[in-house]
């Protein structure tokens, strides 16, 4: 079920907090627990379908074993057949195919029959999933958690709807306190309200409205891509990934909130980026931070040798790509990445640091898309081809579909705020001077209190309509249109 979808949000989620709320109670815990967990279930079983079976029985699994691995001395052994159980898991359903396809490429060239492997379908966020079972199950290992003795409380930790497809991810040793008692305010609520908006408006304002451009230049025979086209095409996949992932996330966080829990950030302004390095600890931090912590620190993480090092990095780049899906394309994109991030500590992120600011975002802008192109087509092969019309080295074929055909008002707008949305200046506002702001009628920011006062309150209002606007634009826009993809679903 997608946060966007009118079923989730004019059915689903009112009759969830009209039950959640019924207590009239701030505070909340087993009514509220048992609440959300079947919620939760349906919530997943919309879409996963038979995969449901599936998701409960690897969570009676983590759980009893996460038991097991705090009570026994040999916690080392149950701890490596616990995470090999969810990463084989994993390999089945996500990389089964994969494995197939290439090991028949192998076999063809060696005149040897090919492998026969049932076609296995992929269950929606396995890999989120996974990653929270490991992360859990680890810490206690670790003795950063506590193995959870209620299966309700485990049960919902894995399974909380608003973080359950596409993260963030959230530790457990984060939530377990929150699991067993919570408290929802006025302005708790209202918080999750306005996040829950931003991240509507993101996803179906400007993701969902690049995303058509986007699909369709990729979708072109290479020999119809001139530059215009896949320069056009890059920048809508650009803003399309970031408002469709960031987005979800601000929905999701903010439907935690709703419900009393507090979810890490996942994104910070990732295109405001100068280096690789920092765009890497902006952009889907929870992930950054679960490979830094589960895979790069065990591996030896900075305390290694330099040539080890850079060999660490890439490794977890690799499975960063990976991860994102059994492509690949996504490997290329991964390695890509990691490379960027050796060279940049062999000392070109100081050399980069002391250019034109402008140019250092060029530099890293010029990095992401690159690697944005890997991450969207559908092959190598279709990568190199868009990388060669970006570079303007593709003579192009006529077409009926000039780039001036996809410059539509609308494509113009949701460019212009995704571009603007895309840095933080909306948040800058509230440190305008109150003269440059509104005038001198509001007072200057060194007048009595009673002027700042009046200026917040100004501020408040403004930012109340215009979240009302958004939220009205947001809706119109999901009852005339049909197009609604998710990009990380398939992760």
């Amino acid at each position: 079920m997608l946060f966007t979808e009118p079923t989730f949000l004019f059915l689903f989620l009112p009759v969830l907090l009209a039950l959640y709320f019924a207590t009239l109670s701030r505070a909340h815990g087993s009514y509220g627990n048992w609440l959300l967990l079947i919620a939760s279930i349906a919530f997943y079983a919309k879409g996963g379908g038979a995969f449901t079976g599936l998701m409960l029985a690897s969570i009676a699994f983590n759980y009893w074993m996460a038991i097991a691995i705090a009570k026994h001395k040999g916690a080392r052994r149950l701890l490596a057949i616990t995470v090999g159980v969810n990463l084989v898991v994993l390999g089945i359903f996500k990389y089964a195919n994969f494995f197939a396809e290439n090991v028949n490429t192998l076999f063809l060239a060696l005149n040897v029959g090919p492998l026969v492997v049932p076609r296995v379908l992929l269950p929606i966020g396995i890999s989120f999933f996974t990653f929270h079972a490991i992360s859990y199950v680890v810490d206690v290992y670790r003795g950063d958690a506590t193995a959870q003795k209620s299966p309700v409380h485990a049960a919902l930790y894995l399974l909380l709807f608003p973080q359950l497809i596409a993260g963030p991810i959230i530790r457990y040793r984060d939530i377990a306190g929150q699991l067993a008692r919570r408290t929802v305010g006025i302005d708790d609520f209202a918080h999750g309200v306005r996040r829950f908006i931003v991240g509507l408006a993101k996803k179906v304002l400007v993701a969902n409205i690049v995303a058509g451009p986007a699909d369709k230049i990729f979708a072109m025979a290479p020999v119809q891509v001139s530059a215009g086209h896949a320069w056009l095409g890059i920048v809508c996949y650009t803003l399309q990934i970031y408002f469709d992932f960031s987005g979800y996330s601000d929905m999701a966080i903010g439907l935690g909130r709703m419900f009393g829990f507090r979810f890490p950030e996942n994104f910070r302004w990732p295109y405001v980026a100068q280096t690789v390095q920092d765009f890497w600890r902006r952009w889907h931090m929870s992930l950054s931070t679960w490979f830094r912590d589960y895979l790069y620190v065990p591996l030896g993480g900075s305390r290694v040798s330099p040539a080890r090092l850079y060999v660490n990095l890439v490794t977890v780049f690799f499975l960063c790509g990976l991860w994102h899906g059994a492509s690949w394309n996504f490997v290329v994109w991964g390695l890509f990445h990691g490379a960027f991030l050796v060279v940049e500590r062999l000392g070109v992120a100081d050399r980069v640091m002391r250019l034109w600011r402008p140019l250092r975002h060029l530099y890293l802008m010029t990095v992401v898309m690159v690697g944005w192109v890997f991450f969207r087509a559908e092959t190598l092969a279709g990568a190199f081809a868009f990388l060669k019309a970006m570079a303007g080295a593709s003579p192009a074929a006529p077409t009926p579909y000039a780039v001036t055909w996809y410059l539509t008002p609308e494509l113009w707008l949701a460019l212009t705020a995704g571009i603007i949305a895309s840095a933080p200046v909306v948040s800058a506002t509230k440190r305008w001077p109150l003269a440059q702001a509104f005038g001198p009628a509001l007072g200057q920011l060194d007048q009595p209190a009673a002027s700042r006062t009046r200026y917040a309150t100004v501020w408040n209002l403004a930012a109340t309509a215009a979240l009302g606007m958004l939220l009205v634009a947001a809706i119109t826009q999901i009852a005339a249109r049909t197009y609604n993809p998710f990009i990380y679903f398939r992760f």
